[in-house]
């Protein structure tokens, strides 16, 4: 019995850890401002599949994706706004409003080698074009 006290002991000592750790990791990244909840679709799957919650903030000419529920801290996803060539916004379909935040869009990215979906709220999505028409003269992509 005390084995398995000590096991159950470890497991809630390794929980309360890991969500410290995951807390402390999303401070840090939104430390800087410029931060804000962004799912990914990481696989190109029927509406619905594939999609992680997560958390997006700008570095100079990057947009730098990261998981809510992991402890790296280097992003999963960068995209330079030098490779976005236009994005499209349609309302979640299927199964995509159960497996994304509540309240957001489906921004569909064209990247030069592959889309990429995003959901985030309609605030968010106004940040991301200003920041896609923020970019100096020189580097400038209209939609």
């Amino acid at each position: 019995m005390r084995t398995v006290l000590d096991v159950v002991g470890v497991c809630l000592l390794a929980a309360v850890l890991f969500i410290v750790l995951v807390a402390f990791r999303r401070r840090w990244l939104s430390r800087d401002g410029g931060t804000f909840d962004c799912s990914l679709q990481l696989a190109e799957k029927e509406h619905g599949r594939g999609w992680a919650l997560g958390l997006a903030r700008y570095v100079g000419d990057e947009l730098q994706w990261f998981r809510v529920f992991s402890l790296a801290w280097w992003p999963k996803l960068v995209v330079n706004r030098r490779q976005l060539d236009g994005i499209a916004t349609r309302r979640p379909m299927g199964n995509e409003p159960l497996v994304t935040y509540a309240g957001h869009v489906i921004v569909d990215a064209d990247l030069h080698e592959r889309t990429v979906h995003f959901a985030m709220t309609e605030e968010a999505l106004t940040g991301v074009l200003a920041w896609m028409e923020s970019a100096p003269p020189s580097t400038q992509t209209y939609l």
